[in-house]
C-alpha cells in the first residue's frame, strides 16, 4: 500500500461515532463509518492521538504516549467475547446522543470494564494466553503505564507529583513493595490495553483491507502527569521535586497577546541524542502499529521550541531553544521501520509561525505539510490558497482545533468573507461544500475534510476551543447522518478529481 498517492479522506475521531454507551467506540458503528468511506470513495480516515485521555478530556495530555484509550473499548465485542452479558448493561444511563457527557461517562464505563476483567478466568484459555502474550510483548510500556494507573487510583488520582517521596523517586523497595501490593490492578489495566489494542487492530485490518488508510497523530509534548515521564524523569527538565523547571507553549501572536502556556515538560535533548534517541524511535513505532500514517504535531518545535520558566503566569517571558533537528530525523529514516523507500510516513503539522529552518527541516526529509484553506482568505497570495499548494502537501478545510467551515464563514471578518465568495465563485449558501470542493480539486496529495463539514454544522459541531478549559472533545454524530446521498456526493468528487 502506497503511502502518499492523490487520495480524500475525512477527520474524525472515533469518540465522535455515534452509538448507545455514551462516547463513540471501536464496535459495530466504527465498521460502519469505514463501509461508508469506502461507499464515498474515500481512501482516508484520520483520527486524533487514540491515548487514554486525562487532564480536560484532551487526546493531546495522555497518561501514556504508548497505551490506548479505555473509553474506546467497544461494550458490544465484549458481550460476543463473553467477558459482558446483558445484565451488567441494564444500568445504562440516559446518555446524551450528541454529545460524550464525560464527568458520567468515565466512572460507568469504568465500572463496566472492572466487570469484564472479573469474568477473564472463566472465559475460554486462548484469551488468558493472548493476553499473557501480550503483556509479554508490550513489557517496556505496559508495565510501568499499568502501575502507574494503579497508583494514581490509590492516590485518589492525584499527579505524581503529590505521591510517597519513594515511589515519585521509583525507589527499588518502594517498587517492588508496589507491585506485589497493587498485583491484581496493575492486571485490569493491562488488560484493558489487551482489550483496546486487540479491538483497534482489528479494525484497522477491516479497514486496510478495504483499501483505506489511518492516519494518525503524534503530539510532540507528553503530558507531565504520564507514565512517561514518571518512568523516564531523566529525559525531561525535572528538579529534585519532580517537577518540570521550563515548561512548553508558544509566544504572544496574532492570537493571543499572552502567547499559549501548553505547561508540557520539555525533553533533554542532549540525552535523547546520547541514547540514539530509543525512546522517540520506541514511539514512533508504537503509533504506527496503530495506524498507517502519523501527523506529526507542532513540527517545528523539531526546530526550534519555546520554552517558559515553570510557574510562570503566562507565555510572555519564555525564549526559544534549538530543537534536534536533522539528527532527529536522520537517525528515524535510518531506523524507522515501515519507510518506504526513504519516504517517512508523517505528516508535518507546520501552521502557525513557520520560520526558514523549520522549511528546511520539512523540505529535507520531503515530508508534505498541512494547508487549511479556512487560513487562507486574507489575499491572492496567501499560502493556504488551493492555487499557491505544491502536491507535496495535504489540504484540509478545517481541522479539529478551528472552527467548522460555516461557523468560520459566519464569524469571519467581513472583507475575509468577501474575498472567499469571490476566490470559490461562491454565494455562500453552500460553503462547507464550496470549501470541500476547492481542497478535492487542488493538487494537494491528500485532501481531508472533518466530518462536521461534510455534514455542514455550524460552530455546534465544533471539536475543540484551544484557548478554553472545558467543553471541548465532546461533539457526536448522529446515526443517520452516514446516508447514502451523502456519500454519493462525496464520491462524485473523488472521482471528478481522481481521488
Amino acid at each position: 500500500m502506497k503511502l502518499f498517492n492523490r487520495s480524500g479522506g475525512i477527520l474524525l475521531h472515533p469518540s465522535s461515532l455515534p452509538g448507545p454507551y455514551g462516547i463513540g467506540d471501536l464496535g459495530p458503528q466504527a465498521y460502519r463509518f469505514v463501509d461508508w468511506l469506502v461507499s464515498t470513495g474515500c481512501k482516508l480516515w484520520q483520527v486524533l492521538p487514540l491515548g487514554p485521555t486525562g487532564y480536560g478530556d484532551s487526546p493531546y495530555q495522555c497518561f501514556s504516549a504508548f497505551a490506548g484509550n479505555p473509553y474506546l473499548i467497544s461494550l458490544d465485542a465484549l458481550l460476543e467475547d463473553g467477558l459482558l452479558t446483558q445484565d451488567d448493561l441494564t444500568d445504562l444511563p440516559a446518555f446524551k446522543s450528541s454529545l460524550v457527557e464525560y464527568g458520567q461517562l468515565i466512572p460507568w464505563k469504568l465500572k463496566i470494564l472492572q466487570k469484564a476483567f472479573s469474568r477473564l478466568p472463566s472465559v475460554s484459555d486462548q484469551m488468558s494466553q493472548d493476553f499473557e502474550k501480550f503483556r509479554a510483548g508490550n513489557a517496556s510500556w505496559l508495565d510501568d503505564y499499568a502501575l502507574f494507573m494503579s497508583l494514581k487510583e490509590a492516590n485518589g488520582g492525584g499527579p505524581w507529583s503529590d505521591w510517597d517521596e519513594s515511589l515519585r523517586k521509583r525507589e527499588p523497595a518502594a517498587m517492588e513493595k508496589a507491585r506485589t501490593d497493587h498485583r491484581e490492578d496493575i492486571l485490569r489495566y493491562s488488560f484493558y490495553q489487551f482489550l483496546f489494542f486487540r479491538q483497534w487492530h482489528r479494525l484497522r485490518r477491516y479497514a486496510n483491507e478495504r483499501d483505506i488508510k489511518i492516519i494518525g497523530d503524534i503530539p510532540i509534548f507528553i503530558a507531565y502527569d504520564s507514565a512517561d515521564a514518571w518512568a523516564n524523569p531523566e529525559l525531561f527538565f525535572l528538579d529534585e521535586k519532580s517537577l518540570p523547571t521550563v515548561v512548553a507553549g508558544v509566544p504572544p501572536d496574532y492570537f493571543s497577546e499572552t502567547g499559549q502556556l501548553w505547561g508540557n515538560p520539555l525533553y533533554r535533548w542532549d540525552v535523547h541524542k546520547a541514547s540514539g534517541y530509543v525512546w522517540w524511535l520506541e514511539r514512533f513505532r508504537s503509533v504506527l502499529n496503530f495506524v498507517d500514517v502519523v501527523r506529526l504535531d507542532h513540527f517545528r518545535g523539531f526546530a526550534g521550541y519555546y520554552e517558559i520558566p515553570y510557574g510562570a503566569p503566562t507565555a510572555e517571558t519564555g525564549q526559544w531553544m534549538t530543537g534536534p533537528g536533522k539528527d532527529f530525523f536522520n537517525t528515524v529514516s535510518r531506523e524507522l521501520a515501515g519507510a518506504e523507500n526513504g519516504t517517512l510516513p508523517i505528516i508535518a503539522e507546520d501552521l502557525g509561525v513557520i520560520t526558514p529552518d523549520v522549511v528546511e527541516l520539512r523540505d529535507g526529509f520531503n515530508l508534505p505539510g498541512m494547508k487549511i484553506l479556512q487560513f487562507g482568505f486574507s489575499g491572492a497570495d496567501n499560502s493556504f490558497l488551493p492555487h499557491n499548494y505544491s502536491t507535496n502537501c495535504v489540504a484540509y478545510t478545517g481541522t479539529h482545533d478551528n472552527d467548522t467551515a460555516i461557523g468560520w464563514f459566519e464569524s469571519a471578518p467581513p472583507e475575509e468573507r468577501t474575498f472567499a465568495l469571490r476566490y470559490l465563485n461562491s454565494d455562500g449558501s453552500d460553503f462547507a461544500w464550496d470549501l470541500i470542493r476547492a481542497v478535492w480539486s487542488s493538487v494537494a496529495v491528500y485532501a481531508v475534510a472533518p466530518m462536521q463539514d461534510i455534514l455542514s454544522l455550524g460552530t455546534e459541531g465544533r471539536m475543540n476551543f484551544p484557548s478554553r478549559l472545558g467543553g471541548n472533545w465532546e461533539w457526536r454524530m448522529q446515526e443517520d447522518n452516514l446516508d447514502e446521498a451523502l456519500a454519493e456526493r462525496l464520491r462524485e468528487f473523488n472521482e471528478l478529481y481522481l481521488r
